[in-house]
């Protein structure tokens, strides 16, 4: 009879920063009252000059074989209870990340670099791409109604 034992491969599982950071990401749109992760100023500036929809913005993590470390930069909406919603970030995160790679969140670091009320910060997110566009959009405007004004105050050419 053949031997149909089948050994069992060695191998690791690692997970990427990246995949860490997105289910942080993704984890933290649920939260009511955080308005934005902030990455600091160079994340900023690339947000201004074109519109994002990157998750992972602003979080850093540490990962390890078993464990990860998380900080990251936050803005809150004003009137909000920070500690409440801390709690509530620190709490989602360590089960999302436990639940889908089975890593311990051992360390989650939060600074909160800004207040803002939500139409304050609804102002603030017009990007520069929407700025630039919308003078794009009157430019052309202006270049169309420009031409019109010419074509009638035109003088009519003279005979020679």
């Amino acid at each position: 009879m053949a031997n149909t034992e089948v050994k069992e491969a060695t191998g690791k599982l690692s997970f990427d920063d990246k995949v860490i950071q997105k289910i942080v990401g993704i984890s933290l749109n649920q939260i009511d009252g955080l308005l934005t992760v902030n990455g600091g100023f160079f994340s900023n500036m690339a947000k201004s000059i074109v519109n994002t929809d990157d998750v992972t913005a602003g979080i850093n993590t540490e990962v390890g074989q078993k464990q990860v470390a998380i900080d990251m930069q936050i803005v809150v909406e004003y009137g909000k209870d920070i500690h409440a919603l801390f709690k509530e970030m620190k709490q989602l995160v360590t089960k999302e990340v436990k639940s889908m790679t089975g890593l311990d969140v051992v360390e989650f670091n939060v600074d909160v670099i800004d207040i803002k009320s939500r139409a304050e910060y609804e102002a603030d997110s017009e990007s520069l791409q929407d700025k630039v566009s919308s003078s794009f959009k009157k430019s052309d405007d202006d270049t169309q109604e420009e031409a019109t004004t010419q074509e009638v105050a035109k003088p009519k050419a003279r005979v020679q």
